[in-house]
């Protein structure tokens, strides 16, 4: 159960760097908040490296990660963005779509086939997704779900889902084609430098403000170095499915972290939501 432990831990690192996210986006252009991330996560991955060693570098690594980090620098772009927009008890939930489209794109993509109990899954993803906004329902019986289409930061975190079910199987390859922290490291130097150019011409078109790195970023970098560095590690002792849908109930600990430390409203509906689709992706996992 060594690939459950380090996917659990992925979870909670995962939904301690959307709080620091969200704390910080009070100040700051979430450009430089997506390039501190990606930078220091990259840094700190770097450290690792003469422990974890240099492997031999497979064929497919660099098509992975060619497509997994362009894929990836738009995803946290438009993810930052969300958090900036949107309540995080709310948008975090819906990351659980991942899992969900994850039945789509990891047959094409690794030739991972889940069986039946996936569409267990995907049903309760559905009505978990609909309990997010249940206090809707006295406008109608679709009220809840055109509620949640009508809040932007939660379009963008479905746009965000969509992308990451298929940088979860670049992330598998290039972790068979290399090593787990190896890859890491690659993949978000990678994206750094992609974001770069972007947070640049932001930055000459807008005010400048906001664009200071604090000691926060470093805590958002260390927070998604350990994440990433252990969704890695679990990627590679089971399926990319099984990790996955551990790594998302970070939905969980988000919509508490919300509620307790920014006074968000809807606790209970929220709450119950995020268990609901948390339980459709362990259903999805076990299929």
């Amino acid at each position: 159960m060594t690939w459950f432990l380090f996917a659990f831990a992925t979870a909670f690192f995962e939904s301690l760097r959307d709080v620091l996210n969200k704390y910080t986006l009070k100040n700051a252009n979430e450009y430089a908040v997506a390039l501190g991330l990606n930078g220091f996560s990259a840094l700190f991955l770097l450290s690792l490296l003469p422990t974890a060693g240099i492997p031999i570098i497979g064929q497919q690594f660099w098509l992975a990660l060619g497509f997994g980090a362009s894929l990836n620098a738009i995803a946290y772009i438009i993810f930052i963005k969300a958090i900036k927009l949107s309540d995080l008890s709310k948008i975090a939930p819906l990351t659980t779509f991942t899992p969900l489209f994850l039945l789509i794109t990891s047959p094409v993509l690794v030739g991972e086939f889940p069986n039946g109990k996936g569409l267990l899954g995907i049903l309760l993803v559905v009505i978990g997704a609909y309990t997010l906004n249940i206090r809707q329902l006295h406008k109608g019986f679709f009220a809840p779900f055109q509620a949640l289409w009508q809040d932007r930061g939660a379009k963008f975190v479905l746009g965000v889902a969509f992308l990451w079910s298929l940088t979860s199987n670049f992330d598998k390859i290039g972790v068979q084609n290399s090593s787990p922290i190896f890859w890491a490291f690659a993949n978000y130097s990678a994206i750094t430098v992609l974001i770069v150019p972007m947070a640049l011409y932001q930055r000459n078109a807008r005010s400048r403000q906001g664009w200071n790195f604090s000691r926060t970023s470093i805590l958002i970098g260390l927070c998604n170095a350990i994440a990433v560095a252990c969704q890695m590690n679990a990627m590679s002792l089971t399926l990319v499915a099984y990790t996955i849908a551990i790594k998302r109930t970070s939905a969980v600990f988000s919509v508490l972290f919300g509620h307790f430390l920014f006074k968000e409203k809807g606790l209970r509906e929220r709450l119950v939501g995020a268990a609901i689709m948390v339980m459709g992706v362990v259903a999805i996992a076990l299929s």
